[in-house]
């Protein structure tokens, strides 16, 4: 998984009536774009995120 500052992280929800999170992503850690991400959150929340296999990457 690679992205850069701006792209949007979608993580899939599980969980029978729980809503999917989006949020923008405003930094990357890795290395090329990869993994780890701080992601601002729809709600506000900010969170370094390790994205598994439920999650997307969709491009600015």
């Amino acid at each position: 998984m690679q992205a850069n500052v701006g792209d949007r992280l979608h993580v899939h929800s599980h969980v029978v009536g729980e809503i999917d999170r989006q949020g923008e992503i405003i930094e990357v850690r890795g290395q090329q774009g990869a993994p780890p991400y701080v992601v601002r959150f729809n709600d506000g929340h900010e969170s370094l995120v390790f994205p598994g296999p439920d999650a997307v990457v969709e491009p600015a």
